[in-house]
């Protein structure tokens, strides 16, 4: 199992573009999303890093990409993301079964679920929630089709408590969370599905919480 030990912040950032520079100040490494879970299949793995700081507030996310190919469809929040160049956090506390899903493409657009790893008893967070999440994205915010050229992108994010209401994520330090981060693009020229922490099953799917990795908060 993958562990990480995360950096604590002293508050949020007024914007998503201030972050890759507050992580840089207080010397945040990469980490990257390298487990090609299914090489048979889909043996192609981009370039992906992310890193990752927390305060009782909420949380910062900043991920970097380098891939042949990109893709953005989806300009409005709660569309099928990841079916784009879209990349992810599945993250839950330690002691529960219910994980959230946050998902974003590479122009900011994002879903976000939260639920049990059974499929009916998960639902979609509401618009205006998931509207909550600050966002920086260095392609900018409008959508495009399938661009057949080697891109290089980046996505922070700003994720404040208020998200995580309906099974509160619990910000402290010494708490240990359970995550994995992954990398995919279902309807890409070159389809694929990576991740943080290695996931053990026949065929990609990554809502299998019992392959989290491990996140203590410091």
């Amino acid at each position: 199992m993958n562990r990480l030990q995360i950096t604590r912040i002293a508050s949020l950032p007024s914007t998503a573009a201030e972050v890759p520079a507050m992580l840089d100040s207080l010397n945040v490494s990469f980490q990257p999303i390298a487990s090609v879970n299914w090489p048979e299949q889909y043996p192609y793995c981009p370039d992906v890093v992310f890193r990752v700081a927390w305060c009782p507030e909420g949380l910062v996310l900043h991920y970097r990409v380098s891939e042949q190919s990109v893709r953005a469809v989806y300009g409005e929040d709660d569309g099928c993301v990841w079916t784009d160049s879209c990349v992810e956090c599945f993250i839950r506390n330690a002691d529960s079964e219910t994980y959230y899903n946050i998902e974003c493409n590479c122009v900011g657009t994002m879903l976000i679920g939260v639920g049990t790893a059974i499929k009916s008893e998960r639902s979609r967070l509401p618009l205006a929630v998931v509207g909550e999440v600050k966002r920086w994205a260095s392609l900018g915010k409008e959508p495009f089709g399938n661009r057949a050229e080697a891109t290089d992108w980046e996505i922070a994010l700003v994720v404040p408590t208020s998200v995580f209401a309906k099974s509160p994520i619990r910000l402290e330090a010494g708490a240990i969370l359970r995550v994995n981060f992954y990398k995919c693009g279902d309807e890409l020229p070159v389809p694929h599905f990576v991740s943080w922490n290695p996931v053990n099953v026949p065929s990609p799917n990554f809502h299998r919480p019992e392959f989290f990795g491990e996140m203590k908060l410091l």
